[in-house]
């Protein structure tokens, strides 16, 4: 890949648009690409960050820069692997899946949730504008290659596991001639821990005979003026939102590990456990992000 300076693309790197969906929502964009397309490959690569963007109390969003005219043609849903030689601890190395698409030209956007121990979120939180990251992106990295080919996807997400959600999305409601129904059932602390929530209610508003999206709130404070659902996404949620096991559908989970534990059983577990299992459903159905 060939970059010019992090500094030159600090500078003439043009605003972000105000459509940005993290601050104003716009419309779903299909930017759909083969695997093999990513910018980044098999070795290590470097990228500058180019602006940071606190989303809320332990959210930032990052905007990492590209060799200039070039989109990231990462394929859809894929992530890439981020490392780290400048942590205390050592090189440290984590999946994170973007939630820009193929149209941003020269740059990506990745949302990270901080965590109070986390070595790599936290080294994220920290950086300024220039300093640089190693990317790279190997074809284990794409779970399921879009288009998705089932009639219904129930999405079951915990935090920041929204992106590859984001990215599925894009696809699904910008492709005009998908007719795929979504529902996602968004599992998050508090109401203002939802992450992504004016996108969602844009294209909910905007595709609402394709995408329903329900939210849980685990730590909502009584009293407040939240009216939706509270608690955590279980039995009865998914029997009342989602397709049956011998229906033409299929899940996509990602959140934190007592999630999967719960749902599906362990991200590297291929076989499924947990209340899916428990529920009729089988492994076939269940792609784990």
């Amino acid at each position: 890949i060939s970059y010019r300076s992090p500094l030159e693309l600090i500078k003439t790197t043009a605003p972000p648009s105000p459509l940005s969906y993290m601050s104003a929502a716009g419309p779903p964009t299909a930017a759909v690409v083969p695997p093999g397309s990513c910018v980044f490959g098999e070795e290590w690569a470097p990228s500058p960050l180019l602006e940071k963007k606190q989303l809320n109390h332990d959210t930032v969003l990052l905007t990492f820069g590209l060799a200039e005219g070039k989109p990231l043609n990462l394929p859809t849903c894929g992530c890439m692997l981020v490392k780290s030689d400048n942590i205390e601890a050592g090189p440290v190395i984590r999946p994170y899946t973007p939630v820009s698409t193929n149209a941003m030209i020269g740059k990506f956007d990745l949302m990270v949730k901080v965590y109070p121990d986390g070595k790599m979120s936290g080294y994220m939180q920290k950086m300024e504008p220039g300093h640089t990251l190693d990317f790279k992106h190997i074809k284990f990295n794409v779970k399921k290659q879009y288009p998705f080919d089932k009639s219904r996807i129930t999405m079951l997400v915990g935090g920041t596991g929204i992106t590859p959600m984001i990215q599925a999305l894009h696809a699904i409601l910008g492709t005009e001639s998908d007719n795929t129904k979504v529902t996602v059932l968004y599992g998050s602390k508090t109401e203002s821990d939802i992450l992504a929530k004016d996108v969602l209610d844009s294209w909910e508003s905007s595709h609402g005979d394709q995408l329903n999206v329900v939210h849980v709130l685990s730590n909502e404070p009584e009293g407040s003026s939240w009216k939706g659902k509270r608690g955590f996404i279980g039995a009865d949620l998914i029997k009342e939102c989602s397709f049956g096991p011998g229906d033409d559908g299929m899940f996509f989970v990602c959140g934190p590990p007592p999630m999967y534990n719960a749902l599906c059983g362990a991200r590297d577990q291929a076989e499924l456990s947990g209340l899916l299992k428990e529920l009729g459903y089988s492994a076939e159905q269940v792609y784990k992000f």
